[in-house]
């Protein structure tokens, strides 16, 4: 584990470790960071309080595929949040955590060579009230838990998940996701890539994670890449 006052990005600072032929495993922490990312480039805003970190994983030739890997660390993430808050977070595909609709959590995954870099950040004492969507915090829910403590939790639970991603595959992550997500026939709309958008009802994942919806007219539509939402 590596902690840093402050940094622009914690995934940026990962990339560049990754290069340098940095193990799997570590875990770096920032307090703060200047320059934080999500995804499609957002900008995560980065109060001291919160979790900012970032870590890598090795892809090895014998590994599900790559993005899978957004599964195993919502699943751990899932787990790790579980540990303070019990049976109150749900997961929105690919890898947002909420809780009562609301978003406690973000990741950023990067390919860096051989690297996956992983970045997690997590509303933990505090969240915005200004972005588009709505955001909660540990905090809010009467949990006060100190980033140093919730990283430790928190690298336990990816490191089995991952363990187990490689050694049993991608079901036993997928269905895992499936039982911690929103129940099936949740409505949800999809934004994709090219701008337009899909609704439809959650039937759950394909055997590669992506995301499975109902539309009106009885079709199945399977979505790989977007951003959705609770209807």
């Amino acid at each position: 584990m590596r902690t840093v006052a402050e940094t622009g990005s914690t995934n940026a600072d990962m990339i560049a470790l990754a290069a340098t032929g940095l193990e799997e495993g570590v875990w770096l922490r920032a307090e703060r960071q200047t320059e934080g990312r999500g995804r499609q480039g957002r900008a995560w805003v980065s109060p001291p309080g919160n979790l900012y970190a970032s870590t890598i994983v090795r892809v090895r030739p014998s590994d599900p595929p790559p993005a899978t890997l957004a599964l195993v660390v919502a699943v751990a993430l899932e787990e790790a949040v579980g540990a303070y808050l019990p049976g109150k977070a749900t997961l929105k595909w690919p890898n947002d955590l909420l809780i009562d609709g609301a978003k406690l959590s973000g990741v950023l995954l990067e390919r860096a060579g051989s690297a996956v870099v992983i970045g997690v950040g997590v509303n933990l004492a505090h969240h915005p009230t200004d972005t588009d969507r709505v955001a909660t915090s540990l905090a809010a829910h009467n949990v006060a838990i100190d980033p140093a403590d919730f990283i430790e939790t928190l690298a336990e639970a990816f490191a089995r998940w991952v363990e187990r991603w490689r050694g049993e595959g991608i079901d036993v992550v997928r269905r895992r996701w499936v039982a911690c997500a929103h129940p099936a026939g949740t409505p949800l709309t999809a934004r994709l890539p090219d701008g337009s958008t899909v609704d439809g009802l959650f039937e759950g994942l394909d055997a590669e994670g992506a995301l499975i919806l109902r539309l009106a007219d009885g079709t199945r539509r399977v979505i790989h890449a977007g951003d959705v939402f609770l209807l």
